[in-house]
């Protein structure tokens, strides 16, 4: 054959089923769209951070202290030059006329931000309210209390001037500020305010920028040893872009998972489209073997009509991929600090249509290839047995090209060769159980066959083991996008669980902290008088960690060896001491000590959280070294203890005995519960009005406020999961089709003996709806077997899944099935039964 003929060929046989091809190629389209869609985000979103950078701290270096700068401290700072600016930052409780509300206080004074601005409304807020006497507040803390600019606030005992609003400001996302509100207030006023108390959790921070042309890299570099030798912490343009990057690392591999889902949905619903028209072009290509077309030839007529339904679906997957790149970053502003530009990035799309093609053509080659086995013996009959060999060489190299592929794209999206071949060993481990289960439904079907059912029900379930089922592709499509949705579902639902339970039955719903010692009886008796219980009383002492073993810490984060997480080693803890463990505790190792007579120099025996320690590799008797505000205190581990940290109470990781901690600066936290949003309203203005510095955390309300954070993820979840819903239900269609010839002329058959229409239809339910269940139902079980495993090993929770929406997915999926089934079934009831018998004569 001329390659021109084939060419002609090609378009010419592709006209009566073109608009058919173009539909099956939707599922191609929706994988290749989140391929683009996604990489796209992912490289704007590195370009903004990126050109922004700066704008993320607002400075070119930040030095935080957890304590007020000393003189020693301040020299060194002042040695750095100008331009400076000072911050102080704690929590606290602000007073509007409607109510009080735990915020995020920032006393600021001096030109910060340096990059970027400060947005407010109105825009002379930002400026004016540094002059004295005024506040800026964020703009969610005012709306949830009708304030407005010129309304008073109350912060500790001064009564500010609200400014304005707070838009936005360098160095703070929404998501954070969702739990505190932040509110500036000049740092001038900071001391009227009375809130600063002894043992207060406090942070300083030193804001600086360098002049023009300074390399901020290498100076910071030069600045660091003096800076560590104070004890001080930092923050750079380069740490922020780090931890910006890791932070989103969760996200990015989610996307990854929809997009390779998707468009491995998408390769399975363009396999069963090729395989369905091949199943209609057979006397087609039978004819031009007659012709004296080669088996290679007649092949490749379809080849090219695949790479085209393929092109095609390259070309509108890039197109919609481009138009949800626009739609992404609108949907995830409330978690980026910084805006992202929606310009187009060509790679991407450029690497999602090389891949998706790709993909395609490789899916679509085993039907392809047995296709070249074709009788030219079918023009003269109707049934002819293909010559097919038991095992095809070609078939099976596809097959194994196609595993690879898979896996290798896998480990592409993963990042990380070992998560990539987990991931798909893990898929390839769920599609056999498909298979298995598919399986087994045709065995059970056969040995225990219903003989007493009614005649549609019978040959419904008959249709599931007779010659051309589609059993096993439809098992295997749709349960897979079931059990990933399904999956997804239930893994949120297990997180947002762990938050609303903390209301659930006794378990203690606020928190006030930040107690100094001599207000502790006060404190007590408000809550008391109000008629609320004292759950739970601990004092805090805040420390850090200086040595593990015969290490420093310092040396440990230099340590690039180092496996302990970096957080652990330079967070300030907060310890309690107590001569008794809480009931949210117990001793695994090692032997519980109460209370010690100390003396100056004593190593003091102390209590580690399990984890903490599998963490440090520590074990009992090892020594740790803890700086509390200044002061070295050597400890050695003398328990081990479990925590349900689900638990919410105070619960601590370094726990001292009594008798060593209690001249070291303190604060105390109350546990108590309320019955409603009005008792804890009065609590908190009760307790507000009296001592000013004690703060409240009213669980309720952190539980509104992540349950509106996840229902802003959730969103995001299930407009990107619609890609693999999408891709399912074009392959449900597809492989469905695909069937759809031989169905025919079964149902004409039945009619030739006297079936009605109305059995016809009771035969297809039957068989539609009982892949359906099967394919739901074999989902769910997956789906909650590893849900299980995610809550249970992955996030450490209980695992209580709610069942209703698992009875509605099976009932959803399966009518789901039985209703595309019947759409694209269309007119086997009405086709005149001798059409049929014709063609089996022609």
């Amino acid at each position: 054959m001329h390659p021109s003929f084939i060419w002609k060929m090609a378009w010419r046989d592709s006209r009566s089923s073109r608009r058919r091809l173009l539909a099956f190629s939707i599922s191609i389209t929706l994988g290749i769209a989140a391929l683009v869609s996604i990489g796209s985000f992912r490289i704007t979103l590195a370009q903004a951070i990126d050109d922004q950078a700066r704008t993320l701290v607002g400075a070119d270096l930040i030095i935080v202290s957890r304590r007020a700068f000393t003189p020693e401290e301040e020299a060194f700072l002042h040695s750095l030059g100008e331009p400076q600016a000072r911050e102080v930052r704690f929590s606290t409780m602000a007073t509007f006329a409607k109510g009080t509300r735990l915020t995020a206080v920032r006393a600021l004074a001096g030109d910060f931000p340096f990059y970027g601005t400060m947005e407010t409304d109105p825009l002379n807020a930002a400026r004016d309210f540094r002059q004295g006497g005024g506040v800026v507040v964020k703009e969610s803390l005012l709306i949830q209390f009708g304030a407005k600019p010129g309304d008073h606030v109350k912060i500790g005992d001064v009564d500010f001037i609200i400014a304005g609003a707070l838009k936005k400001i360098p160095g703070e996302g929404s998501a954070a500020t969702s739990f505190t509100p932040s509110v500036y207030i000049p740092l001038q006023d900071l001391a009227a305010t009375n809130l600063l108390k002894p043992g207060s959790v406090v942070r300083y921070r030193d804001y600086i920028k360098f002049a023009a042309g300074t390399d901020a890299e290498k100076r910071i570099a030069l600045l660091v040893p003096q800076i560590q030798k104070f004890g001080l912490d930092y923050d750079t343009v380069a740490k922020q872009k780090r931890d910006l990057g890791n932070s989103l690392d969760n996200l990015y591999r989610f996307l990854n998972l929809v997009g390779f889902v998707a468009l491995l949905l998408g390769a399975v619903g363009v396999a069963s489209a090729i395989a369905a028209h091949l199943q209609q072009k057979q006397k087609t290509g039978a004819i031009l073997r007659c012709l004296g077309a080669s088996a290679r030839g007649t092949a490749f007529v379809y080849v090219l009509q695949a790479a085209a339904m393929g092109f095609v679906g390259a070309l509108a997957g890039a197109a919609l991929g481009i138009v949800m790149q626009i739609t992404l970053p609108r949907l995830l502003k409330s978690f980026m600090p910084l805006p992202i530009a929606t310009t187009l990035a060509w790679l991407p799309i450029l690497r999602g249509m090389f891949i998706g093609l790709g993909i395609c053509i490789l899916f679509a080659l085993p039907a392809l290839l047995r296709f070249r086995r074709l009788s030219p013996l079918i023009v003269l009959r109707a049934h002819v047995e293909q010559e097919r060999p038991r095992r095809d060489r070609a078939v099976i190299v596809i097959y194994l090209l196609i595993a690879a592929s898979v896996t290798a794209f896998g480990i592409e999206q993963s990042d990380q060769w070992l998560r990539g071949l987990i991931f798909a060993a893990a898929l390839g481990l769920a599609i056999l159980i498909f298979i298995g289960v598919a399986k087994l439904l045709i065995v059970l079907v056969r040995k225990f066959f219903p003989h007493g059912w009614s005649f549609a029900l019978r040959q419904g379930l008959a249709n599931l083991y007779r010659p051309n089922n589609r059993t096993l592709l439809l098992t295997i499509s749709l349960g897979l996008g079931t059990f990933l949705l399904l999956n997804l579902y239930l893994t949120r639902e297990v997180l947002l669980a762990q938050f609303k339970s903390i209301g659930a039955n006794d378990q203690p719903n606020i928190f006030l902290f930040d107690i100094q010692p001599d207000q502790t009886t006060g404190v007590t008796e408000i809550v008391r008088s109000l008629g609320l219980p004292i759950i739970q009383q601990a004092p805090v002492v805040t420390m850090r960690l200086t040595q593990i073993k015969d290490r420093l810490t310092s040396d440990l984060v230099a340590d690039k060896q180092n496996k302990i997480p970096e957080w652990e080693l330079q967070r300030e803890y907060r310890s309690t001491f107590r001569e008794v463990l809480a009931e949210t505790e117990k001793i695994i190792a090692g032997q519980w000590i109460g209370r010690v007579a100390y003396k100056p120099g004593d190593v003091v025996p102390v209590s580690l959280d399990k984890e903490l320690a599998d963490d440090w590799k520590a074990k009992i008797g090892d020594e740790l070294v803890f700086d509390v505000q200044g002061v070295p205190l050597k400890t050695r581990i003398a328990s081990l203890r479990d925590i349900d940290w689900k638990r919410f109470q105070t619960n601590f990781f370094v726990v001292f005995p009594v008798g060593v901690l209690e001249s070291a600066p303190t604060f105390n936290v109350l546990v108590s519960r309320v019955p409603d949003p009005a008792a804890s309203a009065r609590l908190q203005n009760a307790v507000v009005a009296k001592f000013s510095n004690v703060s409240a955390i009213d669980l309720t309300t952190v539980i509104q406020t992540v349950d509106s954070i996840l229902g802003k993820v959730a969103l995001v979840i299930r407009l990107i999961s619609l890609y693999t819903l999408a891709a399912g239900l074009i392959v449900l269609g597809s492989t469905i089709w695909s069937g759809r010839y031989q169905r025919l002329k079964e149902s004409v058959l039945l009619r030739t003996l006297g079936a009605s229409r109305a059995q016809i239809y009771q035969i297809l339910c039957a068989e539609y709806f009982a892949l359906g269940l099967l394919a739901s139902a074999t989902a769910i079980v997956l789906a909650l077997a590893s849900s299980w495993a995610l809550a249970r090993f992955v996030f450490k929770l209980d695992y209580a899944p709610s069942f209703w929406p698992l009875l509605i997915a099976v009932a959803a999926v399966s009518g789901l099935t039985v209703v595309i089934g019947l759409l694209t079934s269309r007119g086997i009831g009405t086709t005149p039964p001798l059409e049929i018998l014709r063609t089996e004569v022609e």
